[in-house]
């Protein structure tokens, strides 16, 4: 089964019910597992089997139902925003010459200017109002009848074109009306005023909508055109796409760094801030990794190549994001739901309030029938209703990526919002994650085991491994061939070694070796337990030929971004593999009051199920493979940026630099996007529910007051709008750190 998650552009969506119906057509075909369909960025992300259906199929299903699926994939940053100005400038287009024309019709009808000919001239200007600058809502509208389907632009259609039709009727045949002492009234300013609104609103929001992807714009326009790489022992600019893993790529001042990879020779000082968002530049020398797409501030260096094309950093957070906005939160379920069924019910309503008004209203009846059932279709737009939750949340996940705050999908930011416990890993997360190597006990005494412990370092990819590796090659040991190696999680490393097996780690795996202490090593021990240092044991066989000594300090920012975490309302616990002794002195220097030490992966998971038993929505914040179950299993997983890949993967949120100040703006951010999503809704809720029965003219009985259409579509465009720009609000999150 070849299973791909791809993103497509849905041509031809008007509204919340065309995404639902498109969401509907695309879910039911076989091969598709999951459909997500969002009306904000007119996007589908699509998870299907390569092998039962692909893309022609899933675009012809689309299309039976008057829609569009077009391929995204590989599309440059120009071209999408040169279709994305196409767009808005055809949607000002029609904008304005609806309005151009619309205005005399407008001037005639209200104020009744006795032109010869009136009603003649407002057919004329109402005809290209209605059939050639808002066409799309007839041929749309009929293309859903066909498939006895309906959406926001069939209430258009049906409420313009009963109102056209009705005065052309009434323009053509003026006597049948007066002859039964009935006013002939024309209603073509209605018509095309609704149709010039809307027409608006779709511009307005149209351009609104541009500001929520800025965020990601920036991400996409950082990408390096060309590299510096070394061909023949000199060094060409050559295009990016032909840089290969291995190539060395010189760097100059001022320079963008094209991929992802490691200084070799010289040093830099590296402007990170759009991709971590902080502002201050990053010392970077021989041996430190670069990101593809940072700004080369001062020096020169040359790196290598480690990873290139849709493998690089930068490329992996654009894919995050954009899969991240096209998403669907579970709150969007709701209005889904309402939006699928929104259409048919408000065009019942509209039939009741025409029938309810011709049999009990007031003479005329028929006018006031007729223009109260067209104010229910035309102030019913479910607009609003479907840009309430896709905007806030394109808007908050860009910022997030502006932030360096990687969300993975929509759901993670609902489920950041209900976290009120946050759980943490030490390595890598607390601590730098970076140990240091303070000695080496007894093993000295073994200079033979020493080159088979760095070469099992070297394959280790756990930070003390990495440590102990760096340690030993300064001490001039020389890697040897081992034979087999293991990496335990949570205990250490095994290899084999000249018909020997060694162990490396913690205590736990030298008793799974059968191994006790050595007596001598036991003092020395003793002190390390009291300076909170880690020991790290080698084992021969069943023997323990001794111990190096670590201590992994702990980050600068750790008790501040504590405090920061409980003023928010969340709890605070500590998990870690190490000794209790050091799990101790971490608590004391960060303020944590509850943690576990000498924890496995599956111990960590363990806990975390403990606190969900007790009703608690845990977040597990940790960097390494050992991590990555507990990530899993927590109701949210932050990973550390800085952390290894697998951890990334298991993650809902990713910290992109590693800055424990940014868990709690995460979740604040998380909590600010889904604040947004419910006042969007509410008030999009709040309108449909006050405007259908005000539009009915509930209110006339009382006050005389019956909706004019126009003024319906001035409402519904409005409504629109103003979701957009509440959504928009979100870019100014965290501007005051």
């Amino acid at each position: 089964m070849a299973l791909a998650t791809k993103k497509y552009r849905v041509e031809g969506m008007s509204c919340a019910s065309c995404a639902a119906a498109s969401r509907t057509v695309l879910a039911s075909l076989p091969g598709v597992s999951a459909a997500e369909v969002n009306y904000a960025n007119h996007t589908a992300l699509i998870s299907y089997d390569e092998s039962s259906v692909n893309y022609g199929r899933m675009r012809e299903a689309l299309k039976k139902i008057g829609y569009d699926l077009q391929l995204t994939e590989g599309e440059e940053m120009e071209q999408r925003k040169a279709r994305e100005r196409k767009m808005l400038l055809r949607a000002r287009q029609r904008a304005v010459g609806a309005i151009i024309l619309s205005l005399p019709v407008f001037f005639l009808s209200m104020f009744m200017i006795p032109l010869p000919g009136s009603k003649w001239i407002q057919l004329g200007l109402s005809l290209p109002v209605l059939f050639w600058f808002g066409r799309q809502f007839y041929l749309t509208a009929a293309r859903r009848a066909r498939h006895l389907n309906a959406n926001m632009d069939t209430l258009v259609a049906l409420g313009t074109g009963s109102a056209f039709l009705f005065s052309l009727f009434n323009t053509i045949f003026p006597q049948v009306l007066s002859s039964h002492g009935l006013q002939p009234h024309l209603y073509y300013e209605a018509s095309v005023v609704v149709v010039s609104l809307v027409l608006l609103g779709r511009f307005l929001e149209e351009r609104a909508k541009t500001g929520t992807s800025e965020a990601l714009e920036k991400l996409i326009g950082l990408r390096v055109r060309q590299a510096r790489v070394e061909r023949d022992k000199q060094f060409v600019d050559i295009d990016l796409e032909e840089v290969q893993p291995g190539d060395r790529i010189l760097v100059r001042p001022g320079e963008k760094i094209p991929v992802d990879g490691r200084i070799i020779d010289g040093f830099g000082s590296i402007d990170e801030s759009m991709i971590t968002g902080e502002p201050v530049p990053a010392e970077k020398r021989t041996g430190d990794r670069v990101v593809g797409a940072t700004v080369n501030l001062h020096g020169s260096f040359t790196m290598v190549a480690e990873k290139v094309g849709s493998d690089t950093l930068l490329s992996q957070i654009i894919k995050m994001v954009e899969m991240a906005q096209g998403s669907k939160s579970p709150v969007q379920n709701l209005a889904d739901r309402i939006a699928s069924v929104f259409v048919p019910v408000v065009m019942l309503i509209s039939v009741i309030t025409f029938l309810l008004w011709l049999w009990l209203g007031p003479d005329p009846s028929l006018p006031l029938a007729f223009t109260a059932a067209v104010t229910v279709l035309v102030i019913s737009c479910p607009c609003a209703l479907g840009l309430a939750t896709p905007t806030a949340l394109m808007v908050g996940i860009g910022r997030g990526a502006g932030l360096g705050i990687l969300v993975r999908n929509a759901e993670s930011l609902e489920k950041a919002t209900r976290t009120d416990t946050i759980v943490l890993d030490k390595t890598g997360t607390l601590t730098m994650g970076k140990p240091e190597v303070t000695g080496m006990h007894g093993i000295e005494h073994h200079p033979g085991i020493l080159p088979a412990v760095l070469a099992a370092e070297i394959k280790s990819e756990h930070p003390v491994g990495q440590s102990i590796a760096e340690y030993l090659k300064l001490q001039g040991i020389e890697p040897d061939t081992i034979d087999s190696f293991e990496y335990l999680p949570g205990k250490g490393i095994v290899a084999g070694y000249k018909n020997k097996k060694l162990s490396i780690g913690n205590p736990a795996l030298m008793t799974d070796a059968g191994a006790n202490h050595p007596a001598d090593g036991i003092k020395k021990l003793n002190q390390d337990i009291q300076q909170a240092e880690t020991a790290v044991y080698v084992a021969a066989g069943k023997e323990i030929i001794g111990f190096f000594s670590l201590k992994d300090p702990v980050r600068s920012s750790a008790a501040k971004a504590i405090e920061q975490i409980r003023s928010s309302g969340m709890e605070v616990h500590l998990l870690t593999g190490d000794r209790k002794e050091v799990a101790e002195q971490i608590a004391r220097e960060t303020g944590i009051v509850n943690y576990r030490a000498e924890t496995l992966p599956q111990d960590k998971q363990a806990y975390i199920e403990e606190l969900q038993k007790q009703g608690r929505h845990v977040a597990m914040v940790g960097d390494g493979i050992n991590d990555a179950p507990a990530l899993a299993r927590a109701d949210l997983g932050i990973a550390m940026g800085s952390g290894t890949d697998v951890a990334m993967e298991s993650a809902d949120l990713v910290l992109v630099k590693g800055d424990l100040n940014k868990i709690a703006l995460s979740i604040s951010l998380s909590r600010a996007t889904m604040r947004t999503v419910k006042q969007n809704l509410f008030w999009a809720f709040v309108y449909n529910i006050i405007a259908i029965p005000v539009a009915a003219g509930i209110l006339f009985p009382f006050t005389g007051i019956l909706l004019n259409p126009m003024i319906g579509g001035a409402a519904m465009a409005f409504s629109s709008f103003s979701v957009v720009l509440n959504s928009l609000r979100l870019k100014r999150f965290g501007n005051h750190r």
